[in-house]
């Protein structure tokens, strides 16, 4: 299965936020599994400047949007067995940061365009592309806008993952033509209008194949108001195709054992690294030297739907418990002054940087003991994976992918891997930071078995890719994994497997499973038992004790079906590979006509 993963960004490429993450790690995952995976993303200033050495130049195009006519280079990188695309305009992507330009409609709009019309130079014609958030919305609106005029791109299924979507890609109506380049007909019938505006995430919410969200829980939200943010109709009426599939993080890069960003290493075995992660956070952050005060940590945007209104309304009685508090994040103003002014009311006890630093943030992660997420929303969340990755103990919100990976700690079975609390609410947080740091306190051994079970806990990608992939198979129609077994089977069957096959056949016809369901009774057992004298005389001699009782006669039936239905399975199975000889061929139709 060809896929091509479309998204704006990437580790180790370019990175603000969870997105980047997942292209990252996602696509690998994929080609594990054998796909044919490859990724493309915008050439960025900083993708150029730390990777130019890497990059290997392709070919160049022009690109039509509206009315510009813009040059568009693609170069290409092979890493962790995918191919990396990056599509360069300088005018588009020479600038220091990825987003937070006026024009960035036009630069997406520009990206989204370029993916589809640059499919004819790259390595394979892909048979799904995997379109993320709405700076790649455009693409499978353009795959159908031009599949009305060339039939190569009718071939080409879209998926769409909504990573946040409070981000929509909202513009003037007068956009859609002039800045677009798309019919005025697509405002008319409604596919990309909303409120007057035209909003490219709705637009591709309604053309995709398929529609998935980063979390089950985000999933189910998503058809509510309260997190919709005025999708809620939509995502209802596109629930049939809507799927809610949990993201997973790099469990590679985030291992304690061998990471090399932390001071001393540890693991699930061994934890006294640990101990020593949280001294050298204590003296990085001018924090108190206190083995046994518990450090509650915060790697966060400081925005709203993050749930920082909670600690602000409660932050005074928070520090009047035994604890430690360490913040690392950047975002509105009013959250960045508020936590500077608090870091100075309890100096040695609460330490702030308003900043994003990599290498600072697995110093938490390492050292603290607790990890601190009160998100009003939160589609997937990967912070709280991370953490008890490192055997930070988190503390939720239960809202969308919080919910799915963190089970409440209780007590009396000892069961869950960390603390959680349903209500948007101060008091309720402090309730659960309060239970957290007591039990850190007077019953360390039951801390160390939480933690225990917060580290064992599998947040790989192998399962969720496995999961995408059964969804780029219901939407191309192809089987997966790919039905090869029936044909090896084949291959290498001897000729005394294939005569019972021929011979179950026949009993089959006679004897089909829709007849001899309504006839149970007693009839059932006589044409097996001819059946299976037929084929083999042990099977007389276990049928023969059976017909006098009518259970274990319908037991010794439905076991005497079954191989045959796995034989009528496998002539399935052979039929399949001929099906599938057709599609490869308009997959090489599509191949051929972009080369020419």
């Amino acid at each position: 299965m060809k896929i091509l993963y479309a998204a704006s960004e990437a580790v180790p490429f370019c990175k603000t936020g969870g997105l980047a993450d997942v292209a990252g790690s996602l696509p690998a995952a994929l080609a594990a599994q054998g796909a044919d995976v490859a990724v493309v993303l915008p050439l960025y200033q900083k993708v150029k400047e730390k990777f130019s050495d890497q990059l290997h130049f392709e070919c160049y195009d022009y690109v039509d949007l509206a009315w510009r006519h813009s040059y568009c280079g693609l170069f290409s990188m092979e890493r962790d067995g995918v191919t990396w695309y990056f599509l360069d305009n300088e005018q588009y992507f020479r600038r220091p940061e990825l987003y937070g330009y006026m024009d960035d409609g036009e630069r997406f709009g520009f990206f989204s365009r370029a993916v589809v019309r640059m499919l004819p130079h790259l390595r394979f014609w892909p048979e799904v592309i995997h379109c993320n958030d709405w700076q790649t919305a455009l693409v499978p609106i353009y795959l159908k806008d031009d599949s009305v005029r060339e039939e190569r791109f009718r071939s080409i299924r879209t998926v769409l993952s909504i990573h946040n979507i409070e981000y929509q890609g909202r513009y003037g109506r007068q956009t859609l033509g002039d800045l677009f380049g798309l019919d005025h007909g697509w405002a008319d019938d409604g596919t990309i209008l909303m409120d007057g505006d035209v909003n490219l995430l709705k637009g591709a919410i309604l053309c995709a194949d398929a529609v998935n969200a980063v979390s089950p829980t985000y999933a189910n939200e998503l058809k509510m108001p309260y997190f919709a943010h005025r999708l809620d109709g939509i995502m209802r009426r596109c629930g049939y195709k809507l799927s809610g599939v949990l993201n997973g993080i790099d469990v590679k890069r985030y291992d304690p054992a061998a990471d090399p960003h932390i001071a001393v290493n540890y693991s699930a075995a061994d934890m006294a690294g640990k101990q020593a992660d949280k001294a050298e956070l204590q003296k990085l952050m001018g924090l108190r030297q206190e083995p046994y005060v518990p450090i509650v940590g915060i790697v966060s945007r400081l925005v709203s739907h993050k749930g920082l209104d909670l600690v602000c309304e409660v932050l005074h009685d928070m520090m009047e418990l035994p604890l430690q508090m360490v913040i690392l994040g950047k975002g509105d103003r009013k959250y960045e002054e508020f936590f500077q002014w608090a870091a100075q009311q309890y100096s040695g006890r609460m330490a702030v940087r308003l900043d994003y630093n990599e290498e600072l943030s697995m110093a938490i992660y390492a050292g603290a003991d607790l990890f601190l997420m009160p998100s009003k929303s939160e589609p997937c969340g990967l912070s709280q994976m991370i953490a008890m990755r490192y055997g930070t103990v988190p503390i939720v919100r239960e809202t969308g992918g919080l919910k799915d990976t963190v089970s409440p700690y209780e007590s009396w079975r000892d069961a869950g891997n960390g603390f959680t609390f349903a209500n948007y609410a101060g008091s309720d947080m402090l309730y659960v930071i309060r239970e957290a740091v007591y039990l850190y306190k007077d019953y360390p051994d039951a801390f160390a078995r939480l933690r225990a079970r917060a580290m064992a806990c599998d947040f790989s990608w192998a399962r969720s890719a496995g999961e995408y992939l059964h969804i780029y198979s219901t939407v191309t129609g192809q089987p997966w994994p790919p039905a090869e077994e029936p044909v090896r089977t084949e291959e290498s069957a001897p000729a005394e497997e294939s005569a019972p096959a021929e011979e179950t056949a026949p009993a089959e016809e006679t004897a089909p499973a829709e007849a001899a369901e309504p006839a149970s009774d007693e009839p059932a057992p006589q044409p097996t038992a001819e059946a299976a004298q037929s084929s083999a005389e042990p099977a007389a001699e276990e049928a023969a004790p059976a017909a006098p009782e009518k259970k274990p006669a319908a037991r010794k039936r439905t076991a005497a079906k079954k191989p045959a239905a796995k034989k009528t399975a496998a002539k399935s199975g052979r039929r399949t590979p001929a099906k599938k000889e057709t599609k490869p061929k308009k997959g090489t139709a599509g191949k051929q006509e972009p080369a020419e």
